[in-house]
């Protein structure tokens, strides 16, 4: 069977983005992952599924699947991407839309250019909604990682984050202590291992190792954390600069019970066709 697919990637983190197949059994973990090999494969961090619309006023329903074949809730720049391709499409009038995901409906807004803005909803800092193992809220948790006592703050962007606040994120171990975060057993569906380094209120510094795929170029979901994490602690402002290893991208959080926006650009690189 023939799948035509769409490349796309927002600041170095790519996807596959393609149209729900009529036969469920070609989403199967092991096809996803023999997809996602960069040389063997098309190569992807994040596999996208396009739906038909599921609620009323969405444009479509996209689902999320990291590279090692798992379903996740939610991909910031995976939306942006998405917004992107449907703009392409003619779906988007007036440059905005509205989509649907597992984790929620999140509104899309698109510049002139490349650029795609997307609502992620508000932080939630409720150790529950990761899930997280921790006997109430707090702004910062104590997590024994390979013999070592880290300081985290926990996050739910509609899928789950730690935040290691350090001094240096080029030299931060982020291939030693990310897996071992990732799969911490305080976090029953794994998560996501932000390593922060904040340079001034407005800027900061970003490397996110990613449940299932890995250190990626980007991860906007994980922007959008890190700053919440900075802003909740007063050491950020409502506009943060995030710069990641595949470029930048902008958040925007007015603070708690506010909906966060995470911005940046949004390209195609190539569409074709795979026989599976």
């Amino acid at each position: 069977m023939r799948i035509d697919f769409t490349k796309m990637h927002g600041v170095g983190n790519d996807f596959v983005v393609f149209d729900a197949p009529a036969d469920e059994s070609l989403l199967a973990p092991g096809l996803l992952r023999r997809l996602g090999e960069r040389r063997t494969g098309i190569g992807f961090d994040q596999a996208l599924v396009l739906e038909r619309p599921r609620r009323e006023g969405t444009a479509v329903f996209y689902r999320i699947f990291n590279r090692d074949g798992d379903e996740v809730e939610q991909c910031g720049n995976g939306a942006r991407c998405v917004a992107a391709l449907l703009k392409q499409r003619g779906l988007a009038p007036g440059g905005s839309l509205t989509l649907d995901s597992p984790s929620g409906v999140v509104q899309a807004r698109i510049d002139g250019g490349l650029g795609v803005s997307v609502d992620m909803g508000v932080p939630d800092f409720d150790p529950r909604s990761l899930p997280f193992d921790a006997p109430r809220e707090a702004d910062s948790y104590p997590l024994e990682v390979a013999g070592r006592s880290l300081a985290i703050a926990a996050v739910s962007i509609g899928n789950p984050h730690a935040v290691l606040t350090v001094p240096d994120v080029e030299t931060a171990p982020v291939a030693t202590l990310g897996p071992a975060i990732e799969r911490h057993p305080r976090f029953a569906k794994r998560v996501n291992a932000g390593f922060l380094e904040i340079v001034s209120p407005a800027e900061v510094r970003l490397r996110v190792y990613e449940r299932g795929a890995g250190e990626t170029l980007a991860c906007g979901t994980g922007a959008c954390a890190a700053v919440a994490v900075g802003r909740r602690r007063r050491l950020l402002d409502g506009e943060v600069l995030v710069r990641v290893r595949g470029g930048e991208l902008r958040v925007n959080w007015a603070g708690p019970g506010e909906h966060v926006w995470l911005s940046g650009p949004a390209e195609i690189s190539f569409a074709g066709h795979v026989e599976v």
